[in-house]
């Protein structure tokens, strides 16, 4: 009777050994699992973070393109109204000159 008592003891230990094993393995392979989604997930954030910032840069560089265009069309009107004002003020001074002249040699 006592050894089958102790043959159920020491089959029990040897099931519960080969029990705790196997939960090993599997906690490792879980762990190791974790890593892997981990590292996957790291990334596809750094992908989706360099997607982002290529967006952005893309939408900058439109705005700036948007703004030098704008500031280009400013400064072509700007000096066209700066060369007919200049036109009309040259045209102006000699009309004056002429008539100071006139006047200069009627006296």
């Amino acid at each position: 009777m006592v050894d089958g008592t102790l043959k159920r003891l020491l089959d029990a230990e040897m099931e519960a050994e080969l029990i705790i094993a196997n939960a090993d393995k599997e906690r490792n392979s879980i762990i190791e699992q974790a890593k892997q989604d981990i590292q996957s997930a790291e990334q596809q954030q750094t992908e989706f973070i360099a997607k982002i910032q290529a967006s952005l840069l893309a939408q900058e560089e439109q705005r700036a393109q948007q703004i030098i265009t704008t500031m280009q069309r400013q400064y072509s009107e700007q000096a066209h109204t700066l060369r007919t004002a200049a036109k009309l003020h040259e045209q102006q001074a000699i009309a004056d000159a002429v008539a100071l002249l006139t006047i200069l040699n009627t006296q």
